[in-house]
C-alpha cells in the first residue's frame, strides 16, 4: 500500500503500517506467568500434548533476510528477546530454533514446513498477516499452532492467534473508559485504506459494546485534500451537541497531526470534544509537543513494566529493542510458564487460552478461542507536552470489564 498523496510541504503523506499485515505501532520485567484460573472450553482444540519434563520443542519465525534496516533490527529484536524468554524460562526446557522468513509469505511456509519437520511443536511467528494466514493453513494439518506477531485480527482464528494488540482491544479499552467517564456519543473518523477502515469497524463494535452511541463517521482519503474535504462534516458533528467524542484512526503517520491541526484551527480540541485515537500519540516523541494533541486519549501498555525490558534488553544487547520485541518475549514466555506447570496440554488451544491469562512484558495478557489477544492496557493523555496515565493498566482480568 504506498501512499500517493503529498503534505502541503509535498513530503509523502506516510502509511504507518508497511502491510496491513504488519504489526507496527505499540510495543508491549517479568518472565510470563500463568496467573491462575480456570481453561476455557468450548470448540477443538487443536496441538499436541507434552510430556512434563521434556524439552518443548519451539520454532520461531523472524522477517530477517531483506536487507532493510528497519525489517533487519526488528527481527534481530525478535530473536534476542525470545532468547531472553528462553533463558528466563527457569524449570522449563525451551528448545528455541530460529527460521529467517524474509518478507515472503512462500518462505515463511518452507520456513514453518522445516521446522515441523525437524520436530517443531508450536510456532512463534511469523510477523505479517499474509504470512501468517498462509502458515497457519500450511500447519493445520500437522496439528501444530501459530503465535504470529500480526495485530491484524481477520487472520485470527482456528490454529491462528495474533500476539499483536488490535484495534478491538484497543478501542475497547478507551470506549469502555469513556463511557464510564459519561462519554456516551461517539463520531468516528477513519482512512478509506484498508487498515483505517478495519480500525473503524473497530471502534464501532465497541461502541456498540459498550452500550454507547454511533453518532455518525466519516471516511477520508490518506491526502491533503482528502481531509480537507472531510473536515467539514467532523467539525459540524462536533458543534451538534450530540457528539461527546471524536474516535480516530489515524494509522497513518501524518494524518493525526495534520487532521487535528485542522480540527484545532478550527475552534474543535478535546476541550470542546474529546478526542481519541487507536495509536499511540506519543510516538514519535516530538508529538507530545503538538498543542492540538493536548488532552486526547490514547490506549498503551504498562509503561514501568516496559522500561524494566528496555533497559534489560539494551544491557545484554547495547542497543534499544525494537517496540515489537516484547511480543517474542511474551509469547516464548507464556509456553514456558504453562510448560512449567506441567500442563501436558501447554501448547494445545485449551492450554493455551487460559481464561486468566499471562504476565506480559507490558502488562496482562490472554489468548482468546477466536485467536485474538486481550492485553491490559492503561489509558494516557498528553499535559503540558507530558504524557500522563489516567486509568492504569488493569493487573489481572477479573473485574476489569473482560
Amino acid at each position: 500500500m504506498s501512499a500517493s498523496a503529498t503534505t502541503r510541504a509535498g513530503s509523502p503523506l506516510r502509511r504507518a503500517i508497511c502491510r496491513v499485515a504488519a504489526v507496527v505501532s505499540a510495543a508491549f520485567i517479568a518472565a510470563c506467568q500463568p496467573i491462575g484460573g480456570a481453561e476455557q472450553a468450548s470448540g477443538p482444540s487443536i496441538g499436541p500434548l507434552i510430556e512434563p519434563g521434556q524439552p518443548v520443542r519451539v520454532a520461531l519465525l523472524a522477517p530477517a533476510g531483506t536487507g532493510a534496516q528497519d525489517l533487519e533490527w526488528l527481527a534481530r529484536s525478535l530473536k534476542n528477546a525470545a532468547r531472553m524468554a528462553a533463558a528466563d524460562a527457569q524449570g522449563a526446557a525451551i528448545d528455541l530454533r530460529i527460521y529467517d522468513t524474509g518478507d515472503s509469505a512462500a518462505q515463511a511456509v518452507a520456513q514453518a514446513g522445516a521446522a515441523a519437520d525437524a520436530g517443531a511443536q508450536i510456532i512463534i511467528g511469523p510477523l505479517f498477516a499474509d504470512a501468517a494466514n498462509a502458515v497457519g493453513n500450511a500447519m493445520m494439518p500437522r496439528g501444530i499452532n501459530v503465535l504470529s506477531f500480526s495485530n491484524n485480527a481477520e487472520i485470527a482464528g482456528g490454529n491462528v492467534f495474533i500476539l499483536g494488540n488490535s484495534f478491538a482491544n484497543v478501542a475497547d479499552r478507551l470506549v469502555a473508559y469513556g463511557v464510564r467517564s459519561g462519554k456516551r456519543n461517539y463520531y468516528v473518523v477513519a482512512e478509506d485504506d484498508i487498515a483505517g477502515q478495519i480500525g473503524g469497524r473497530a471502534i464501532e463494535t465497541a461502541i456498540a459494546r459498550n452500550g454507547a452511541r454511533l453518532a455518525g463517521r466519516s471516511n477520508h482519503p490518506v491526502s491533503v485534500s482528502g481531509i480537507d474535504r472531510t473536515t467539514p462534516q467532523i467539525l459540524a458533528a462536533a458543534r451538534s451537541g450530540q457528539v461527546d467524542a471524536i474516535f480516530m484512526t489515524a494509522n497513518n503517520q501524518a494524518v493525526l497531526p495534520y487532521l487535528t491541526e485542522k480540527l484545532a484551527a478550527a475552534g474543535v480540541t478535546s476541550q470542546v470534544t474529546q478526542f481519541m485515537g487507536l495509536t499511540r500519540w506519543d510516538q514519535p516523541p516530538q508529538r507530545l509537543t503538538l498543542a492540538q494533541l493536548q488532552n486526547g486519549w490514547f490506549a498503551l501498555p504498562d509503561q514501568n513494566l516496559k522500561a524494566q525490558f528496555d533497559a534489560r534488553y539494551r544491557g545484554q544487547h547495547g542497543e534499544p529493542p525494537h517496540e515489537l520485541a516484547s511480543l517474542a518475549y511474551d509469547g516464548i514466555a507464556a509456553i514456558a510458564s504453562l510448560v512449567r506447570a506441567g500442563k501436558r496440554n501447554a501448547l494445545t488451544t485449551d492450554g493455551l487460552t487460559q481464561s486468566s491469562g499471562f504476565n506480559g512484558v507490558g502488562g496482562v495478557f490472554r489468548l482468546r478461542r477466536d485467536g485474538t489477544a486481550q492485553r491490559g492496557l492503561a489509558v494516557a493523555t498528553i499535559r503540558n507536552n507530558q504524557v500522563v496515565v489516567l486509568d492504569p493498566a488493569p493487573r489481572g482480568f477479573r473485574g476489569f470489564g473482560f
